[in-house]
């Protein structure tokens, strides 16, 4: 049975996905003659980079949230359907939901990516993602509920186990994690639990490879590794996971750490929907694209974002899975689709790097740009700035900065709830 989407006679491009690429193809297509079909499990656009505030209490989930409806409320063309792919089938064209089936004249997969937990059924089971908003939700309500249950405990080695945090990955959300939650540490947790000792509890931060934020300059790592040592986290490098059991972290040299806690921040693998074939994935369950971001072999499909694979002269092993790579292929296939619309030739994509940074705590950021590296507090203010302005919606931008501008004054942040969904919503089904 078809998804009731109106028939207009235009071209229907099917969109699976709201991330960073999806949006801003769709964005991108609305004033094109075309209907654009927008496909995701959530009503809302979610801003990745910020989930590390959410978890640690500085920004309300709805603050890097924007409902989608709101965003295409005046275009006329876009048809949104919340809802997953259960299967792709290219021979008749479509695609198969729960509601339903919906047939394309162009099929654009922007699914994203999601956590890679390296097959390990330990970590799996008791690890802390955050590859969405509710996974970082989740993260703060276990926290504050580990800090709660502290209060109650005598018994030193348990509450050392309640209060320590274990982060593995050192790139920028491991880095930020960490940072995060040691300013909580020093400012605002005292104050809230001036009953409990958190000369005891350990944030510790694990990283496989001999230097921190892989991918970035030596001058970063060595700058997000002072910072993180200043703010009393303990650093972890060449060191590997290889089991938890929700309790103790074993390590791969046979140290145990003892934590509640494990964030895990150490990979990601290719979201695929159900439906594509295995010959068309690459390493890293990722979708093999040619430079047009066309899936070769599948007629009308096209991946974007964190889920294509394209190796180029300059990225022989694809592309590294960030926003700039998702945002400026949408850009890109938005633009070979208006040039296909006037019966032009379409033209291959490269990327052009603009820069990295991450931010390890007040005052302290490091940034990459193509000519310039530097970091501190004029780090620090450039990234808030470009966060910032990559924020959907005016309301959140001003909600954001009012939150940031507060907690820079203070010292304080106000959001610690543990909101926990209740039994019968959590039964009732989606």
């Amino acid at each position: 049975m078809p998804i009731n989407i109106p028939e207009t006679g235009q071209k229907r491009i099917v969109i699976v996905g709201a991330g960073f690429a999806g949006l801003k193809l769709a964005r991108k297509l609305k004033n094109e003659n075309c209907q654009l079909v927008l496909i995701d499990r959530n009503n809302y656009h979610q801003f990745q980079p910020l989930f590390y505030q959410v978890a640690t209490s500085g920004l309300e989930p709805s603050a890097i949230s924007f409902p989608l409806r709101k965003i295409f409320q005046k275009e006329k063309n876009i048809y949104i359907r919340v809802t997953h792919v259960t299967d792709i089938d290219p021979v008749k064209k479509q695609i198969l939901t729960p509601m339903g089936h919906v047939w394309y004249d162009a099929l654009v997969i922007a699914t994203g990516a999601t956590t890679n937990f390296f097959g390990m059924e330990g970590v799996t089971k008791h690890g802390i993602p955050m590859k969405s908003v509710s996974e970082a939700v989740y993260l703060r309500n276990s926290l504050l509920l580990n800090f709660e249950r502290a209060v109650t405990i005598r018994d030193r080695d348990e509450l050392q186990r309640l209060l320590n945090v274990v982060v593995v990955g050192g790139g920028p959300t491991g880095v930020e994690v960490c940072g995060a939650l040691a300013e909580m540490k020093r400012f605002v947790l005292p104050k809230d639990y001036p009953d409990l000792d958190f000369n005891l509890m350990q944030i510790t931060l694990i990283e496989a490879n001999p230097h921190l934020l892989h991918g970035m300059s030596a001058k970063a790592a060595e700058k997000s590794l002072l910072y993180l040592k200043e703010l009393g986290v303990n650093v972890m490098l060449d060191c590997r996971v290889t089991n938890y059991d929700g309790k103790q972290i074993t390590l791969e040299d046979g140290e145990e750490l003892q934590s509640e806690t494990l964030v895990w921040a150490a990979g990601v693998r290719g979201q695929v929907p159900a439906g594509v074939d295995q010959k068309y994935m690459a390493r890293g369950n990722r979708v093999k694209v040619n430079r047009m971001n066309e899936v070769e072999g599948l007629d009308g499909v096209y991946a974007i974002g964190d889920i294509a694979y394209m190796e180029t002269p300059n990225y022989a092993n694809g592309h590294p899975q960030v926003a700039q790579v998702a945002l400026q292929q949408a850009v890109n296939l938005g633009n070979n689709f208006a040039r296909q619309f006037r019966g032009e030739q379409a033209k291959p994509f490269e990327y052009n790097d603009k820069g990295s940074m991450a931010t390890v705590g007040r005052n302290r950021a490091v940034v990459d740009l193509s000519l310039w590296k530097f970091s501190g507090a004029f780090a620090w203010l450039v990234w808030m700035f470009v966060h910032l302005m990559s924020i959907v919606g005016v309301k959140n931008r001003l909600l954001i900065f009012i939150n940031w501008l507060w907690k820079y004054f203070t010292f304080d942040q106000s959001l610690r709830l543990i909101l926990r969904p209740s039994k019968k919503a959590q039964e009732r089904p989606l």
